[in-house]
């Protein structure tokens, strides 16, 4: 595994790429894994929540993953330019009363010269299932890439 990030100008290959490692990453839910892709003074919103560097973003994702169980995510190219990504996606979790969720949404994503993410703008809606509607069963971060697909 490389520690490089894929740096901007992208491409769509390269775009590609980038949304599939941070898809790789998130599915880790390792905080200090997931942290290292953002610049230190990095800017978030997520849902209604503000967030500005890496030990903001490393403390909530701790906090997202006590509470999101087994959570697995997917991500989707959506569009792209010189520095900028955005993608749509979707995740699974359950709570601690066994309740599952899957949660939809955007990110728009700006990256610096390094190909580390200055800022990321999440818009997220959850919406309730049952557990035999899940549909990201697959085990591992990189057992179901989908950052190419659609």
């Amino acid at each position: 595994m490389s520690t490089v990030p894929i740096r901007p100008p992208f491409t769509r290959e390269s775009a590609l790429a980038k949304v599939q490692a941070a898809e790789d990453a998130w599915n880790s839910r390792d905080p200090g894994r997931v942290v290292l892709a953002y610049t230190v003074d990095s800017e978030w919103r997520n849902r209604a929540e503000f967030l500005r560097g890496r030990e903001e973003i490393r403390a909530f994702l701790a906090r997202k993953w006590q509470r999101e169980l087994d959570y697995r995510l997917q991500k989707t190219l959506w569009a792209f330019d010189t520095h900028r990504i955005a993608v749509r996606f979707e995740y699974e979790w359950h709570d601690n009363s066994g309740q599952w969720f899957r949660s939809y949404g955007n990110e728009m994503w700006e990256f610096d010269d390094e190909g580390l993410m200055a800022r990321r703008y999440a818009s997220i809606n959850d919406a309730p299932i049952r557990e035999d509607e899940r549909r990201l069963l697959a085990s591992g971060p990189s057992a179901a890439p989908s950052g190419g697909r659609r």
